[in-house]
């Protein structure tokens, strides 16, 4: 595995997690749940940022950088803004998988990025009701 696959790898899960969150923010409400859809907007946005980062970090390195898929496996779960949140809790703690992997095999400015990512995932998991965590990511 090489860095700019680990790097690819990352950006197919951002892919995920933006279609995920579209779904998501669908299934709530502004005038309703206005905390929840707020925290929604923000992850959204937050994962967006991250694949255009690491797009351009792909691009970078060479390559063309993966594409998204036509369609993503959805929750079956989203009735109730309950559900809209755990569904969230598990693309965060997803994300976080896969940023500890991605920072075991990469260095310098491609492992900060995933450190941060890491970082800011496990900060977004704690508002969907996560607990904290000493090594997010690290399933014991």
């Amino acid at each position: 595995m090489t860095p700019l696959d680990a790097l690819q790898t990352a950006l197919a899960a951002e892919h995920a997690a933006l279609h995920v969150y579209g779904a998501l923010g669908a299934r709530t409400s502004l005038s309703a749940t206005p905390l929840l859809y707020d925290e929604l907007v923000a992850a959204h946005d937050a994962h967006r940022g991250l694949r255009d980062q690491l797009t351009e970090l792909v691009r970078e390195a060479g390559a063309e950088p993966v594409a998204a898929e036509p369609a993503y496996e959805l929750p079956r779960a989203l009735a109730t803004p309950d559900h809209v949140t755990r569904a969230a809790l598990d693309v965060e703690r997803s994300c976080e998988a896969t940023y500890v992997w991605v920072v075991e095999q990469t260095s310098g400015p491609e492992r900060r990025v995933a450190v941060d990512a890491l970082t800011h995932a496990a900060v977004r998991a704690l508002a969907f009701r996560g607990s904290p965590e000493i090594f997010p990511g690290l399933r014991q």
